[in-house]
Parts: structure tokens; sequence; C-alpha cells
């Protein structure tokens, strides 16, 4: 049976009369689709767009401020733009507008159309948008993550680990044991090792500490 995506969010054997498409894989498994990969924060919604205030580019062109995001309209497979509040933050796997469809824009619905020619689009078909909070993300990371559930039961993982994912600095194991674990006591010990290391010299040499008779 091949499962696919409904309007609904819901699983089906058949397609969906307004969107259907087969689903992609988590994040780590759709990421090196993605022409553009950002941390931004919702600035304005419109009709299906949304704005985003660029804070970090993890893959792509890295003089974006701001970009503007399409969400879903019609029979377009990408998630609702009522789940992108004004100042929520996410990471994002985008994918470039380069050409338009003949029925991009309808008159009748001038704030719902396909996007403009230049700007991104998000699919709903994969993990291809993360939540964030602070500097940690939240939603469907790594394999094995039942599909189309986008706000998974997991560890928050740190941005910048994602970051070093993209990167090709770690790999997808050590995604999944971060997923796993508390990601702030991780970097509590990662600075406090750090922290001991640049003191030294100042720590005591136990070969010097006399014994304590009993």
């Amino acid at each position: 049976m091949v499962f696919l995506m409904t309007s609904t969010g819901l699983l089906a054997d058949e397609p969906a009369a307004d969107c259907s498409c087969l689903w992609q894989g988590s994040f780590t498994e759709v990421a090196d689709r993605a022409d553009l990969i950002v941390v931004g924060e919702v600035t304005r919604t419109r009709g299906n767009a949304a704005d985003f205030a660029v804070e970090q580019v993890l893959e792509g062109p890295d003089w974006h401020e701001e970009i503007r995001v399409w969400l879903k309209a019609r029979d377009y497979c990408r998630p609702d733009i009522a789940d992108f509040p004004t100042t929520s933050r996410w990471l994002l796997a985008l994918t470039k507008i380069d050409t338009l469809p003949d029925d991009a824009f309808d008159p009748s619905t001038p704030n719902l159309s396909f996007g403009r020619q230049g700007d991104w689009q998000l699919s709903n078909c994969g993990g291809y948008y993360l939540k964030v909070t602070g500097n940690t993300v939240r939603g469907n990371l790594i394999p094995g993550t039942a599909r189309w559930d986008h706000e998974p039961d997991m560890n928050p993982v740190l941005v910048d680990l994602v970051a070093h994912f993209i990167a090709g600095d770690v790999d997808v194991a050590t995604l999944k044991r971060a997923a796993e674990e508390d990601p702030e006591m991780r970097e509590l010990m990662l600075n406090t090792r750090s922290f001991l290391r640049g003191q030294d010299g100042l720590l005591p040499d136990e070969s010097d500490t006399p014994a304590i008779d009993p």
C-alpha cells in the first residue's frame, strides 16, 4: 500500500482530491534537495504567504535578510499558513520558485496564489520545516520519525548541531543520539569541560595532595 498526504494531513491509500504526494522523508533525508536552508522568524502573513526575517543561513545564498515563503493554497502540497503565526521561529528547507504555472494567479483570490517568481515555497511532503525554540529545534528531524508527524515527541536538538550536519561535519547517528538527550545538559557539560581545560594551572595536582589518615 502506498500512503499519500491528504489535505487534512491524514494517511490515505488513494490520492486526495486537492493534494496528494508521497512522503519524502525526515529533514535529514530531504535537506540536500533544498535550494535554501534558513532559520527565520515570521514577521508578517497575508493570504498564503509569510515573510521571514532571516537569522541564519545554513545552506544556499547568504545575502538574504528577509524572504517570502508561499504556503498552502488550492492543491499545493504545502503546510497551512495558520501553522506559522507571527513571531514564531522555524528552520526551513525551501525550494526557489523559478517558473510559474499558467494558473498561478487568480484575480478573484488575489491574496492566494502559487507565489511570485524568485520567492520560495515550502513543502509539506517531508520534514522540510522544524520548529525553533531558543537555540533548539523540534520536528520530523531524523529517520524513524512517523510519517506526516511534524510535532513528534522528542528532545530538542541544538540548531548548531543541525548546522554541522548540513555542513557534513556530523552524521545522522549523532543527531539521533542528540534527540534522545537533553541538549541544555549536554551544552552545560561541554561548556564545563571547556572551562576546566582552561583552568588546568589553577587546579591542584592530586599527586601533591596529602593523604588523610583514616
